[in-house]
């Protein structure tokens, strides 16, 4: 009789909770649950690509009694990749601050009267001309006119290159007044 009570205690007590069978049961569901958790964080970061903001292409350079003539303003290179020039005449135009050998941003020295690559070491005379180092043509020139408030307008998006004489077009250059 003993023996009975020793057996129906074994039979009657409980089984382990984490038996190897409950355990890879609950390992196979939290992967489970891990994987579905994962799809979904990607699908909403799919929702929610990630974009680029970049500056506006159009932007105010300010009057153009601002500038001195034969002056060459850096003010809107480091947001804009634009230098404005005055010229003696009183007229204006933009340089894209891009060197045209491999899109490194030219340096103006004022002294020496030029734009210098650092990269490769481009020259650019204060036109955008080319005259030393590997670039293979002039810096290219954006539009820029006057609005009806007398300030310049700088449209970076619209570019003149020298070798197809689009440095001549309207746009290319503008007065620094209305009255001519």
């Amino acid at each position: 009789m003993a023996e009975r009570s020793a057996n129906s205690e074994t039979e009657s007590a409980p089984e382990s909770i984490w038996s190897r069978r409950n355990f890879f049961s609950a390992a196979g569901w939290v992967g489970l649950v891990a994987v579905f958790a994962a799809w979904t964080l990607g699908f909403v970061r799919f929702l929610f690509p990630r974009v680029l903001f970049e500056p506006k292409t159009t932007f105010r350079a300010g009057r153009p009694n601002e500038y001195a003539r034969g002056e060459v303003s850096a003010r809107f290179v480091a947001d804009h990749r634009v230098w404005i020039v005055r010229e003696g005449d009183g007229s204006f135009f933009a340089l894209r601050a891009v060197c045209t050998h491999l899109g490194c941003t030219p340096i103006w020295f004022a002294r020496e009267k030029k734009f210098k690559c650092p990269c490769h070491g481009s020259g650019f005379r204060p036109s955008g001309e080319n005259f030393e180092g590997p670039a293979p043509r002039a810096l290219e020139r954006v539009q820029i006119t006057l609005d009806a408030e007398g300030q310049l307008v700088v449209n970076s998006a619209v570019r003149f290159r020298r070798e197809r004489g689009e440095w001549a077009r309207i746009g290319a250059r503008v007065r620094g007044s209305r009255r001519g």
